[in-house]
């Protein structure tokens, strides 16, 4: 049986990247490389987790790491910990302290993603939320694009569906619900796209893989709702801020065709992992003339300044590390 090669290592058996690196675990600041749960861990056996994506942007003429929207995200996953049956250890505006002081135990001075997560510990068979015990967790590590934020993406409409809310809620980030995630990716690149977009259960546009959907249709910009079982995107919201603010558009909250998304005049993503990424291509047809367009343009120009503090009205975005 073929099995992956490890990378290199030192001495110690550490990877490279895990040498210096800390996180926070089970209460207190570790390295990587210790940070270890059991085999027989709940959320290993049964995906019983939730966590959150979040990114800090370095400004190399500031000097400064921007972590950014913390809170909104750990208020979310509080909310995705509720629906699990879990609690966060702290209030949301403790663990924006705390991940900030973890970035500077790490003196990471370039783009980073930082993936908190509360977990069931308990070492247990038996399939439940439960009488068991949760646990929470921060790592970080340096990260750039998910999906290309340049030259515009190709996508594919999915045969997989959106797991619905009354299966495994699409608003709560369930570890175990990224499957249908995870199946719906491999579709799309094996298929030679660059990501898919998944559909609900009735047809509508829902999302990509681990996205939120955007068309601009007849000079309106549209996004489904949440009730097509979509993620609650603090992307999202802020695109809808920047829609607004930055060239006046209003954003329409409704459900989307699948059709509609060919006859688009532009189509894009987003999300805090995969930033904002034009699509240029679905399905093999080509998005409005095929290339980035102006709506999706100017909106993914202005989050990146924004996100890097090159904006000070989006000041209130952004917590500086240093």
């Amino acid at each position: 049986m073929l099995t992956e090669k490890p990378a290199p290592s030192d001495a110690s058996g550490a990877l490279p990247q895990q040498r210096q690196v800390q996180c926070f675990f089970q209460g207190g600041f570790v390295p990587l490389r210790e940070a270890k749960i059991g085999v027989m861990t709940h959320a290993f056996m049964y995906g019983t987790a939730c966590f959150e994506g979040v990114r800090a942007y370095w400004n190399a003429d500031q000097g400064q790491l921007f972590l950014l929207k913390g809170l909104e995200h750990y208020r979310r996953l509080r909310n995705s910990a509720r629906v699990l049956f879990m609690d966060l250890p702290r209030p949301p505006e403790e663990l924006v302290d705390l991940t900030v002081e973890l970035l500077r135990r790490n003196d990471l001075r370039e783009d980073t993603y930082i993936r908190p997560s509360v977990y069931k510990s308990s070492e247990a068979i038996g399939v439940r939320l439960h009488d068991l015990a949760h646990d929470f967790m921060i790592v970080c590590l340096p990260f750039g694009d998910y999906i290309d934020t340049t030259a515009g993406i190709s996508t594919m409409t999915t045969s997989w569906r959106r797991n619905a809310d009354t299966a495994i809620p699409a608003r709560s980030k369930i570890t175990g619900g990224y499957v249908n995630s995870a199946f719906a990716k491999t579709d799309a690149n094996l298929n030679g796209h660059d990501e898919a977009i998944v559909l609900t259960a009735d047809g509508h546009a829902s999302e990509g893989s681990a996205e939120n959907l955007f068309m601009v249709r007849d000079g309106a910009l549209v996004t489904p709702p949440a009730t097509d079982d979509i993620l609650e995107g603090i992307t999202r919201a802020a695109i809808m801020q920047l829609a607004r603010r930055e060239l006046g558009l209003e954003t329409v909250v409704r459900s989307i065709d699948r059709s509609e998304l060919y006859v688009a005049e532009e189509v894009f993503l987003c999300g805090t992992g995969a930033q904002v990424s034009p699509v240029t291509k679905i399905d093999h047809r080509p998005v409005g003339d095929g290339r980035i367009g102006p709506v999706a343009g100017r909106i993914k120009d202005v989050y990146f300044d924004a996100v890097r503090g090159r904006l000070p009205a989006y000041a209130d975005w952004l917590t500086p590390v240093y």
